[in-house]
């Protein structure tokens, strides 16, 4: 997938070119000056966790990369903007954020709500017994796991299921989703105490 910027034709290449393992710091500094090529390492960089995390509220993949293609065309506009106050990727990851919510906003999208990969079921599948492997039962009991934890978090509200995505699925530290969610760090811990809350009274009533 392609997902250059929209609308921007070629600049000109700064000689020499960044670095791929320059600093998120380094290549912002670059593309601010309109140096195309160091924006497209950026992109190269968080493409993927952008996607993913978009996947997470949408759950139809053309729909979700076009929304990721969305989050950097507005990232490379509103990078002149960027002051560098937060990382890069905070920055970068509220942007998709609001761009998925805004996605749902309407009343035919509300319904599509976060997904769950089978290998992410093992973040919270950690209860001793509760889950096990190589024989029938507990493959089924892996399945009807993951259906369990996918009905927890689509039932959550909006702001809990990204404050525990964000946590959990992002590895953002409470400071950091604090400036994702645009919210005080209180807000963020209260939020994620909640959807853990949540989850925990599904998960209790599956082991049952």
């Amino acid at each position: 997938m392609s997902v250059r910027p929209k609308g921007h034709e070629p600049g000109r290449v700064s000689t020499p070119r960044p670095d791929a393992h320059a600093s998120d710091q380094q290549l912002v500094e670059l593309a601010k000056t309109g140096d195309q090529y160091a924006f497209e390492l950026l992109l190269r960089k968080y493409q993927h966790k952008v996607s993913k995390l978009i996947m997470r509220y949408v759950r139809d993949m053309d729909e979700a990369l076009d929304l990721t293609q969305e989050t950097f065309i507005k990232a490379w506009k509103a990078l002149p903007a960027f002051r560098g106050e937060s990382a890069f990727y905070t920055w970068l990851y509220r942007i998709a954020v609001n761009t998925a919510k805004n996605y749902l906003s309407t009343a035919y999208n509300q319904a599509r709500m976060v997904d769950l990969d089978a290998d992410e079921t093992e973040q919270y599948a950690d209860t001793p017994g509760l889950v096990t492997r190589d024989t029938p039962e507990t493959v089924m009991n892996g399945v009807e796991l993951h259906r369990v934890l996918k009905k927890a978090l689509s039932e959550l509200p909006e702001d809990l299921r990204s404050a525990i995505t964000l946590r959990e699925f992002e590895g953002l530290s409470y400071e950091e989703i604090a400036e994702v969610m645009d919210c005080p760090i209180g807000t963020v811990r209260s939020r994620i105490f909640r959807a853990r809350e949540a989850i925990d009274k599904h998960l209790q009533a599956f082991a049952a």
